[in-house]
């Protein structure tokens, strides 16, 4: 099988796995794990950042801030099919009890559609603006890169107003990639940022959160409070230390990867894809007319042994990662095309 479902289906390497093995433990519940202390250290420094919490995953990544920042009732902004709502099963609403307001078009938006959809504080009936997440890239519109720039320029807005940030970066490492951007300067104008070590950078579990010393200390609360508390997971830190060494660097084939799965997919009659849009290792297509519907396309495609995702029912999700090389994604792309032909 080329398995393109996601980048989170990654196996450990071999050498992932000797690092695993080789790990020294503790009880980090404690802070006695030392191979979690490192990797925190080492995200916090990539990060810019002052300290860093290793905690199980994305989502509970993205409760993190919620609790830290808001009380239930207030408002929330974040950019449109934001995977905070789309993809957490309600969590923000059954945890946190916050909302969410949409902004923007392609999930990214502007520091002037920030302003004009904050709610102030002291407003007889609307619920406060006390949060606006980012994210980036964006997953449901196809890895969508965010200008520094626009970064900058939110993250400032909310100081202005005194509304906290937080970068939902659990792809941040693409970004940087694609841009020729510094992590750190990426994460600069937010008040907390995150990375996934499960994804691009080919980890079994986990993700970290990093911000400042108090939110931090701050945030191993909010972790316990989520299930998030571990023992010895040192043994899944080693695995987060060994991809920030290695793994970083080749991110940039899994977005070459993703151009030629793309290029073909956009020549194929029936299939609207946006090139311009496509720098890191998300390809998110739609199924025109004529064109057979995504389920369709997914079933076609897994009777020659790749796997999709389809996100709607005229959209498909390819993902390219670690897991398949240049040779399986130009099969993908010969096996996609021909499962969206019409009568196919």
């Amino acid at each position: 099988m080329v398995d393109l479902r996601s980048d989170t289906v990654t196996r450990p390497t071999a050498a992932m796995r000797e690092a695993i093995a080789r790990a020294p433990v503790g009880d980090d519940q404690y802070g006695e794990d030392p191979s979690v202390i490192a990797l925190q250290d080492r995200v916090a420094a990539l990060l810019g950042k002052e300290a860093a919490l290793f905690v199980p995953t994305g989502t509970m990544a993205n409760q993190v801030p919620l609790k830290l920042y808001c009380r239930p009732g207030d408002d929330v902004i974040v950019g449109r099919e934001s995977h905070a709502v789309w993809h957490e099963t309600g969590a923000a609403a059954a945890i946190a009890g916050v909302q969410f307001t949409e902004v923007g078009a392609d999930g990214r938006f502007t520091a002037e559609e920030f302003l004009a959809a904050r709610n102030p504080r002291d407003h007889l009936l609307y619920p406060p603006t006390t949060l606006v997440e980012v994210e980036d890239t964006q997953n449901r519109k196809g890895g969508l890169v965010w200008d520094r720039a626009e970064l900058e320029r939110v993250g400032a807005a909310a100081r202005e107003q005194g509304v906290a940030s937080y970068l939902d970066g659990a792809r941040l490492l693409n970004a940087a990639a694609a841009r020729a951007d510094d992590p750190a300067a990426l994460a600069a104008p937010f008040d907390l940022v995150s990375i996934a070590l499960s994804k691009g950078l080919g980890c079994p579990a986990g993700s970290v959160v990093a911000g400042t010393r108090e939110d931090v200390a701050a945030a191993v609360r909010f972790r316990r409070m989520l299930g998030g508390a571990m023992r010895q997971s040192g043994v899944l830190a080693a695995a987060g230390l060994h991809a920030l060494e290695h793994h970083v660097d080749r991110l940039a084939e899994d977005h070459a990867n993703a151009r030629l799965l793309g290029e073909a997919l956009a020549a194929a009659p029936g299939v609207e894809l946006d090139l311009a849009g496509l720098e890191t290792n998300i390809v998110v297509f739609h199924l025109g007319e004529g064109a057979p519907g995504a389920p369709a396309v997914v079933e076609r495609a897994r009777a020659q042994e790749v796997l999709v995702m389809a996100f709607g029912p005229r959209t498909v999700r390819a993902v390219t990662h670690l897991d398949v090389s240049r040779d399986d994604c130009r099969l993908a792309a010969e096996v996609l095309v021909a499962a969206t032909a019409a009568g196919a």
